[in-house]
Formats: C-alpha cells, sequence, structure tokens
C-alpha cells in the first residue's frame, strides 16, 4: 500500500472543468490532530475516465488531464511514467508535472476509447512511490459521419393495382457516429423524389405505395429517392441519399382484343393440306404468360375446311387448310374465330371478359390446274405374243377448270424405255407396239401424262400397271443336266436314273408333265411317275464297254396345256465298270469323276490348282539358286561399282603443285623438282622423274618411258586413272611462250620482236609492247 496521501486530479476535457483536491478526513478536529501523532492512511491511487472530443481542431496539443501526487513536494523528484494504448505515440505525459496531452486528433470511429496506466516513482532512486493504477480515456462523439445506404441503386417491384400501402422494401442506412451520445446517429428517412406514387415510413425506411391502382400499361418505370438524415432530421444534421428504381410487375388486368371485327384473307385453290392461309392477331397490353393467348374457330361454313392454330412466339393465330381446296366446288368460305387468355386471374375477372371473337372471310382464287384422273392409277392385262396394236386399255382425265380444256395423253418414255406401247393422244387408248414375252417380264409399269394446251402446260402423271397373261408357248424340258451311267454287270429292270422337267409357263391349275421315248429302245425303258418325275430302267443285263461304252436315250416331255408343247432332250448313258455294291470302279475318266460327284468344272479347277503349285514349286527352286552371291566383276565391260570419282578441281592457272604437269611441258622447260600434292608420299624423299632425252628423240621412246617411269613411281594416281602424254616438238617460231624458267625480269625483256611474228601475234605485241612504253614513260 502507498503510505504518501494521493491526490488525483480527474479533470475534463472542457476548460472551464475544475481540479477535484483530496480532503482531509472527515471526524478528527485540529486540537486532536495537534496533540497526537498523525498516521497517514493508506490510500491508493483515484482513477476514473478522461474524456476527449474527437477530431479537434486546435492548435498544438490538446491537453487531456493532469496526474498528481501527495508525495509530490514539486522539487522535481517525482517522476510520472505513462503506459497503455496509445503511450508514448498518441498520448505523453510531462514527467514532472503530470499533465497529459493528445499528440494528433483523434477519430471515435476509428478508436472509441484507450485504456492507460500510470504511475508515480522516485527519479533519483527509482523506488516507486505509487503503484501502477488504470485509468480510460474516452473520445466524446461529435457528428462528423453522414448516413450511407448500403447500395447507391436499389431495384425493387411492385404489381400493378395494388392498394394504397402496398410494401415495396426497405432501405436501410447506417451512421458511424455513437448512438448511445447525443442524437449523431438518429436517422430519419424522408422522400426526395417519387411523389405521390410512393411514400416512405420515417423511422423504418419501409418504402410503400402511395396511389391506388396504379396501372403498368400507363407507366412501367419509377425512380424514387430515399434521404437518411441524422441529428433526428433537425437542421444541420448531416444525410445520404440512394435511388430505388421501381418496376410495376404486369397482372392480367387487360383481356385480349381484336382490332378489327371482320378480316378478309385469300388462298389459291391448289394449297396444299396444312399450309398457311394467313395471320391475324389480337392486342393485349399485359406482357409475358398473361398475354398468351389461345385462338380457336366457334363456327361457320368454312370449319371443316379450315383450322386455326396459335404461334407461341408472336401470340398470331394462324389459319391452316385442312381440306383440300376446289375453286370450281366453294370459292368463299366463313369462319367466326375466338381468342382468349390463357391464365386469367380471378381478381380482376370484373375487368374482363377475357376473351373476344372476329369474323374471317377466306376466298377461294382458281388456278390453272392439270388434268385430273378418274383412278389413282390403272391396271390392264394383255396376252403375252399378241400382235403389235393389240389394245390394252383406255385411261381417262379431265380438266377440272371451269374451261374444260381439251386433254392430250402422252407415254412418259423414260418409263418406257423398250417402246413397247403407244397411247392415242385424243382418247387414251394404250395399245402395244411389239409382241410381249411373260418369260421376259411379267409386268410392265409405264407412267402417263395429261395436259392441256391453253395457256401455259399443265402436267399429270399417272402409273399404269401392265400384267402379260401367260399363253403356253414354252415346251418342258429337263430341270437339271443329268449325268446317267450303267454298269456292265446291271440286270434288266434296274433303275439307273429318275428325271424332272421344267416349264417356264405359268399353268393355269398346275404343270403335269407326260415323260415317254421317242422310239422303243431295247436297252432302256422310261417309266412315268405321274409327279412331274420318270425313271429310267435297263431292259436288259450284259452292257460292255468295250462294244458301246455310251448309249444316248431321247426323252419326249409334253406338257397339259393348250395348246399342248412337247419337246424331246437326250440322256447320254455311260457304261462303266462297277463292284457287286454297284459302285463304280472303272470308267472312262469323266464319267468315273461324276460318279465320286465333280462335275466338268469341278476337274478343270483341279487341273488348274495342280498346275499353279507346280509352277510354285519351280519357281521357288528357281529363287533358291539365284540366292548364291554373284562376283562384284562379271565381264570387264560390267563397270557397276567400278566408277571412281575425283572432284579435285585444282587451283587454276597458279596452282601447279596439285598434279605432275611436267609431262605436258616442253622438255626444254620441264620442272622436275615439283612434287604431287594431291597424295600422301609413301617415301621421305620424293621420287625424282628422270629428265626426258632432249634433242631428237623420238616421240615413242619418250612416251614409253613415261609409261615405265609411271608404273614404277610410288607416288603416281591410282592403277585406273588415266594420263594422257604428248608432245608438240620445238618447231614454233616463238619457242618456249612460258615464263617458268625465264631467269630475267619483266623489266629485262625485250618485246619488239612481237611485231615480227605477223597477225597471229598483234594482240600479244599490242600488250607487252605497249606496258614497256609506259614504263619507260
Amino acid at each position: 500500500m502507498i503510505t504518501n496521501q494521493l491526490a488525483l486530479l480527474m479533470l475534463l476535457s472542457i476548460p472551464e472543468w475544475s481540479s477535484a483536491l483530496i480532503r482531509p478526513v472527515p471526524g478528527i478536529s485540529t486540537a486532536e490532530r495537534d496533540g497526537r501523532t498523525l498516521h497517514r492512511t493508506k490510500r491508493g491511487w483515484m482513477w476514473n475516465s478522461f474524456f476527449l472530443l474527437e477530431e479537434w481542431t486546435g492548435s498544438g496539443k490538446q491537453y487531456v488531464g493532469k496526474l498528481h501526487s501527495d508525495m509530490d513536494t514539486e522539487d522535481g523528484s517525482v517522476k510520472y511514467v505513462l503506459t497503455g494504448d496509445g503511450a508514448g505515440t498518441i498520448f505523453e505525459i510531462d514527467e514532472k508535472s503530470g499533465d497529459i496531452h493528445a499528440t494528433r486528433r483523434l477519430d471515435r470511429e476509428e478508436k472509441s476509447s484507450y485504456t492507460l496506466s500510470a504511475k508515480a516513482i522516485n527519479k533519483t532512486s527509482g523506488q516507486v512511490l505509487e503503484r501502477a493504477s488504470d485509468f480510460i480515456i474516452k473520445i466524446h462523439d461529435i457528428n462528423d459521419n453522414e448516413p450511407k445506404f448500403s447500395k447507391d441503386t436499389y431495384v425493387a417491384s411492385v404489381p400493378e393495382m395494388s392498394s394504397i400501402g402496398a410494401f415495396v422494401m426497405r432501405v436501410t442506412a447506417t451512421d458511424a457516429d455513437d448512438e448511445s451520445y447525443g442524437n449523431s446517429a438518429k436517422l430519419v428517412y424522408s422522400i426526395l423524389q417519387g411523389q405521390p406514387y410512393f411514400s416512405v415510413e420515417p423511422d423504418t425506411g419501409v418504402i410503400r405505395t402511395a396511389l391506388p391502382n396504379m396501372i403498368r400499361e400507363n407507366r412501367e418505370h419509377y425512380q424514387v429517392v430515399i434521404q437518411a438524415k441524422d441529428m433526428a432530421g433537425q437542421m444541420g444534421g448531416l444525410s445520404g441519399t440512394a435511388t430505388v428504381n421501381i418496376t410495376l410487375l404486369d397482372v392480367n388486368n387487360s383481356p385480349p382484343r381484336f382490332p378489327h371485327s371482320a378480316y378478309h384473307l385469300s388462298t389459291p385453290e391448289s394449297a396444299e393440306v396444312g399450309s398457311s392461309v394467313g395471320r391475324i392477331k389480337a392486342n393485349d397490353a399485359d406482357a409475358g404468360v398473361n398475354a398468351e393467348m389461345w385462338y380457336s374457330v366457334l363456327d361457320g361454313d368454312g370449319q371443316d375446311v379450315f383450322s386455326i392454330v396459335t404461334d407461341a412466339t408472336s401470340q398470331e393465330g394462324v389459319i391452316t387448310v385442312k381440306k383440300p381446296l376446289d375453286y370450281e366446288s366453294k370459292r368463299t368460305y366463313s369462319l367466326r374465330v375466338q381468342v382468349t387468355n390463357t391464365h386469367v386471374d380471378p381478381q380482376f375477372g370484373h375487368l374482363g371478359p377475357f376473351s373476344d371473337t372476329a369474323t374471317v372471310r377466306i376466298a377461294v382464287t382458281d388456278v390453272d390446274e392439270p388434268p385430273v384422273f378418274g383412278r389413282s392409277h390403272y391396271i390392264f392385262e394383255v396376252d403375252e405374243n399378241a400382235p403389235p396394236g393389240s389394245s390394252v386399255g383406255t385411261v381417262s382425265a379431265r380438266d377440272p377448270d371451269a374451261t374444260n380444256h381439251l386433254v392430250k395423253y402422252t407415254i412418259d418414255r423414260h418409263t418406257d424405255l423398250e417402246r413397247l406401247f403407244n397411247i392415242n393422244s385424243n382418247n387414251g387408248t394404250i395399245s402395244t407396239l411389239q409382241a410381249l414375252d411373260r418369260e421376259t417380264s411379267k409386268w410392265h409399269n409405264i407412267s402417263v401424262l395429261t395436259e392441256h394446251l391453253e395457256n401455259q402446260p399443265k402436267l399429270n402423271h399417272l402409273p399404269v400397271f401392265i400384267k402379260v397373261q401367260d399363253v403356253n408357248d414354252n415346251a418342258p424340258e429337263f430341270a437339271m443336266y443329268y449325268e446317267t451311267f450303267v454298269c456292265e454287270n446291271a440286270k434288266a429292270g434296274e433303275l439307273i436314273q429318275t428325271i424332272s422337267a421344267v416349264d417356264t409357263d405359268e399353268p393355269v391349275i398346275a404343270h403335269q408333265f407326260v415323260f415317254s421315248l421317242s422310239t422303243v429302245n431295247p436297252n432302256f425303258t422310261i417309266y412315268d411317275n405321274e409327279d412331274n418325275t420318270a425313271r429310267i430302267l435297263t431292259r436288259r443285263g450284259g452292257f460292255s464297254r468295250h462294244e458301246m461304252n455310251s448309249y444316248l436315250l431321247p426323252v419326249v416331255i409334253s406338257d397339259n396345256d393348250y395348246p399342248i408343247q412337247s419337246s424331246t432332250s437326250t440322256l447320254t448313258v455311260r457304261v462303266c465298270a462297277c463292284d457287286r455294291s454297284r459302285n463304280v470302279q472303272t470308267c472312262s475318266t469323266e464319267a468315273l469323276l461324276l460318279s465320286a460327284g465333280l462335275s466338268t468344272g469341278a476337274l478343270v479347277a483341279i487341273l488348274l490348282c495342280i498346275i499353279i503349285l507346280l509352277m510354285i514349286v519351280v519357281l521357288f527352286a528357281a529363287l533358291r539358286r539365284q540366292k548364291k552371291k554373284e562376283p562384284l566383276i562379271i565381264s570387264k565391260e560390267d563397270v557397276r561399282d567400278n566408277v571412281v570419282s575425283y572432284n579435285d578441281e585444282g587451283g587454276g592457272e597458279e596452282d601447279t603443285q596439285a598434279f605432275d604437269i611436267g609431262t605436258l611441258r616442253n622438255p626444254e622447260v620441264i620442272d622436275t623438282n615439283k612434287m604431287r600434292r594431291d597424295i600422301i608420299p609413301e617415301m621421305l624423299f620424293p621420287f625424282r622423274r628422270i629428265s626426258p632425252i632432249k634433242d631428237n628423240t623420238d616421240v615413242r621412246d619418250f612416251i614409253n618411258c613415261r609409261l615405265q617411269d609411271n608404273d614404277s613411281d610410288p607416288t603416281a594416281p591410282p592403277y585406273d586413272s588415266l594420263a594422257t602424254y604428248a608432245y608438240e616438238g620445238n618447231g614454233s617460231l616463238a619457242e618456249s611462250l612460258s615464263s617458268l624458267e625465264s631467269s630475267a625480269t619483266e623489266g629485262d625483256q625485250d618485246f619488239d620482236y612481237l611485231s615480227h611474228w605477223g597477225p597471229p601475234f598483234k594482240k600479244l605485241a599490242d600488250m607487252y609492247i605497249g606496258k614497256e612504253t609506259q614504263r619507260e614513260t
């Protein structure tokens, strides 16, 4: 406990505020204090709250309050220390006097209070004279913040036709000032723009309708400006505004109405079923689903011919053709149509009825139509082999137009490419141009065209199906090719073959064939099974291949149609050797294979396969022999892989070291000290060529000498290189023109002799004599 009495001055930030001093202890008189030793009651720091105005605008530092201890004799020995929120930065204390100041302007909205701690210590000894005690500095609010809405612009809606006071929406503003101090944060709402349609509650910010039965069709959008003002709306308060865009929502309060009581439409008689005749539309001031309409036909003489459907996108009534139209039959129709809202609100039923009717008159216009057949198709029959010009049938068509033009008939030749039929262009009678064969084609499908030649031709197509009736004009014949054989040991009455027949004609009831032999045969006989098949039997035994290896058996086949048709087919019977089980053992090659079930085509296929296999074997053997490696060079003239390329072009006229060109020089000026540079010499010193024999050496001896030198020269080119030697002789009047061996310099030369050599050296003389003249000059 602190023994010294402490006086803490509680100072308000207002300058007129006075200090509160610590009084003597009550109940003790002066005499008592004088007559006995006084003891100081233990007391602590007396602390409370300091108050400081925010946003102070004075000059210098703002005074907050003063700390003082009764142990401070004002001799400078007491030091006051301040710690806590903002100590040393926002707040500072005079160590000697205990005065507290704020170093800068404070904003209550940033921080409304600061908690600090103060103590007193002996400056010399550092002894704590008064223990640390906390106190609060509160920031007094001033009205320095205007109200703010959460949004600058709000969007709201309310149904049209709403009554007064209908809720629209609520807007709320906030004020950063202190609500508990004064009226700085007490807000009042008012409407600046939007009267007399809307109002706002001052305390809550609720926006309501102020007029009844507002109609969206008259005005749909409204802009309302709401103000929030602090200081309870008093003069001098701060304010903020927000804009509210209010839209009236549509309700079904407008019934649909046709703009006209009657509509007139027209359509050609050629209009197809389902095609559109026209459109009508009723007006509905509503929007969205409230403006959706449905059209229907109530009555009228055209309700079976026309119908009306609703276009969901455009909300139009589309009148369509329900049945085919005919101008010649009926030319005008009348309909009574109705339009109705699909969504009706009973609340607004008194504004109805929500439907309307109108009359639609439709006129059918005439179209030049093509002729019309009495049927959709015709089916005729004609006998095959009927002579050309025979009648097949007659088609009939009429012109549906009121003018009743003459109809012309033609055959579409794309359907009669063989030109089998003809038609009379006036009466439509179809006849044949050629004899028909049912076995070639049983049906003929052609197309007949009709047209009238008045104005613009109009065509119409009619399918005509012509069936060719069968006539018994084909004789029956074997159903297949029979390979028949008889065994040498066959006995009489033995079955060797069963035959059947076919007929391309179409019988009236069914085919009934009769089989017989054209003549009596001593070897074979035939038995008719009366089911369109017959059996071939032997009449004797003891057949021999050596006597007769095959027999020809003519078989007569007849039908039962009128007129009766018959044909003779020959059956070939081969004689073969058989075992006791009647299995073929020995026969001719063809008969033997056929008895095993092989036909001629199968035999040919087997032979081809054998030949192909033999060819593959031969080819494989030939390829095996060719796999042996051939020599690199087959003959002297085969130069494959023997071409050697040398691409050294040398260095031009000045390059005389690439190859030994001494053989091309005059023997008198040849230089034998030059070395080849295109190959690496195998000797330390290059081989020296022997100088050619001078003077009158024979050319042949010279060339042989050079050839021998190259053959023994290790630095010579490869064996397949071509070395050419030539000798021009020494008969030139100019002798050697080469300067390679000239010992004198160019300045020592006299070129006047060049002018005496004649025209061939004129250019050379001009060059050198002219150069010498310039040098002397």
